[in-house]
């Protein structure tokens, strides 16, 4: 997974380099500062009342080293700057890759792949858990880098001024691993629970929005919003709970730190009155000296404190890192792996052989059982049945959606797995009971079926979707902007669109999986005669409907019961052979009756 995740680092890996780069001068000179400023320290103090000239020597030397010092600050805002923005971009850029292959994976998923890692969880792995691996590779390349060297370089030069005085090292270097040991293996379980509350809050709050038209027909915006205060509430606490821990890091850290600055300034004050004659000597510890070690001592105890942050913080990303992980280990339940590209679909037929299936391969029964039908290309399928008589299931294995986990099926003469995805579903066009529409305009959705269609073409698939008199009909036509999900307008009107977008294709195979339930009987019929039209008659076309009057007038209708088929015929044969499909068309004829 570290190659994967390297991987990523592509288009950036420039910028990458530089920022150590800038880093380690960085280093340089901030070393360099307290050694500046141990030297003016130690000028103030050794000067006294003497001759002009030698105060004016001294004066001189003062405003050399105070220029140093002043030019080396400059020269680091300038290194820090280039190193932060090398960093800020990298990190970015390695962020934006990383979501984009994890969003390119889940476009490879099958969708028994989305089913068993959730579509809520999904979302917090491509932004959450995303932007904690990006902020871990920021503090890796800028603060794992700038640590290390800055703790070993400023204990070096610390052991240099006092080997004495360093002694407090042995003590402050392990109480400050100790702390952020404590701190961070108390917070990293509560953070991933953190994650999976996230997941579960990200659940709810997109099954209100999704939802929000039920919501309001049910009045249940109260108990919804005590729904979402509860789970908000939730990813609150842990929040507050896991950031509470990390609270308490600093203030013991600093407490550690100024401890050592007191005993540094306590037993170097008095090494230097004990033995003043050794501070003129430039071995011996003076004032500037131990204004320096002093410094040295925050930096070296500063840079073990984000050398150690940012090992706990890769820590708690480890479970973030498990979970992005987990979907691009993810090997699709479908594949067209090995295909043969250049095989294309010879014409419209579909035949099952002995087809079983279940959503869960583990599970005890069989969603569709024993399968076997043919449907000759060209001809129209009607299929009925109660709910739950897996109808959709059945059609689903067509475009290989899901696969037969035992038989076969077989379009155009071939068994669908011989197919690449894009040659097998470029010839087949569903039209789904639930109209999912996107976001812009009525003419960019239609199109959706074929890119490069005109105007025109776009305009006749309308027409025979009985949609085009109800575009016209808006203000802007087929320019009218559709809100998220198509929600600017009415179901029926949503699945008309759809079915634009499906004719437009002209595939060998036009399913409708119960795509006509929002509208009316009477536009039902129009659209029927349609697809009857020469334009489609060559066309396979498989009608799922629980209205008998949808398919009546199919060449053949199929009876689904409880994943089998029940009994196949024409609308009069089962209406005296079929006891299901007799039941379902009284009980609609008494229905239109008593309307």
């Amino acid at each position: 997974m570290f190659k994967r995740f390297m991987s990523f680092t592509k288009g950036y890996r420039i910028l990458t380099v530089i920022c150590p780069f800038m880093i380690y001068l960085d280093i340089i000179i901030e070393l360099e500062i307290p050694k500046a400023m141990g030297r003016v320290v130690d000028m103030l103090y050794t000067l006294e009342p003497g001759s002009e000239a030698s105060k004016a020597m001294i004066v001189n030397e003062l405003s050399v080293e105070i220029l140093k010092m002043l030019l080396l600050c400059a020269v680091t805002l300038v290194v820090g700057y280039i190193a932060s923005r090398c960093s800020a971009i990298a990190s970015m850029g390695f962020g934006a890759n990383l979501r984009r292959e994890l969003f390119n994976k889940t476009q490879d998923l099958s969708f028994e792949n989305i089913n068993k890692l959730k579509i809520s969880s999904l979302i917090t792995r491509m932004t959450s858990d995303v932007s904690q691996v990006q902020n871990v590779y920021k503090n890796t390349i800028v603060t794992f880098i700038k640590g290390p060297l800055m703790l070993i370089s400023a204990l070096v030069y610390a052991l240099e001024i006092s080997r004495d005085l360093s002694v407090i090292f042995y003590v402050a270097l392990p109480a400050i691993v100790i702390i952020l040991g404590a701190m961070g293996a108390m917070a990293v379980p509560i953070f991933k629970k953190m994650l999976k509350q996230t997941d579960e809050f990200n659940g709810v709050l997109r099954g209100n929005i999704n939802g929000i038209r039920v919501v309001k027909a049910f009045v249940r915006q109260e108990h919804e919003k005590s729904r979402f205060a509860v789970v908000n509430e939730a990813v609150m606490k842990l929040t507050i709970k896991a950031q509470s821990l990390m609270l308490y890091i600093m203030p013991a850290i600093m407490f550690v730190i100024y401890g050592c600055m007191v005993y540094a300034l306590w037993r170097g004050s008095d090494i230097i009155i004990g033995n003043p004659q050794a501070a003129l000597d430039e071995t011996g510890l003076s004032v500037g000296k131990l204004t320096a070690f002093i410094t040295y001592i925050s930096q070296v105890l500063s840079s073990l404190m984000m050398v150690l942050l940012v090992f706990v913080s890769m820590i708690m990303a480890k479970a973030s890192i498990d979970r992005i992980s987990e979907v691009f280990k993810q090997e699709p339940a479908v594949s067209d792996d090995g295909t043969d590209r250049n095989l294309t679909v010879a014409d419209g037929s579909i035949e099952f052989k002995n087809v079983y299936f279940k959503y869960n391969r583990d599970a005890d029964k069989n969603i569709l059982e024993d399968i076997s039908l043919s449907v000759a290309s060209g001809e129209t399928l009607g299929i009925i049945g109660g709910t739950g008589s897996s109808k959709s299931t059945l059609i689903q294995l067509i475009p290989r959606i899901y696969d037969a986990d035992e038989g076969q099926v077989l379009v155009g003469g071939r068994d669908v797995k011989d197919y690449s995805f894009k040659n097998l579903r470029d010839e087949i066009s569903v039209v789904l009971q639930e109209s999912l529409l996107f976001s812009g305009t009525i003419k960019d959705n239609i199109r959706w079926g074929k890119l490069e269609a005109t105007d025109e073409e776009i305009i006749e698939a309308a027409k025979a979707a009985q949609a085009h008199e109800f575009i016209e009909g808006f203000e802007k036509g087929y320019d009218t902007e559709l809100g998220q999900g198509g929600n600017t307008v009415s179901g029926g009107q949503r699945q008309r669109i759809c079915i634009a977008r499906a004719l437009i294709k002209k595939p060998k195979i036009l399913i409708f999986d119960d795509s006509t339930s929002a509208v009316d009987t009477a536009t039902d019929t129009l659209i029927r005669r349609a697809l009857r039209s020469e334009e489609f008659s060559g066309i396979t076309k498989i009608i799922i409907s629980q209205r008998i009057t949808s398919i009546m007038d199919a060449d053949r209708i199929v009876v689904m019961d409880n994943g089998r088929i029940h009994a196949t015929g024409t609308h009069d044969e089962l209406k005296e052979s079929s006891e299901i499909y007799k039941e379902i068309f009284v009980s609609q004829q008494e229905g239109v009756l008593a309307q």
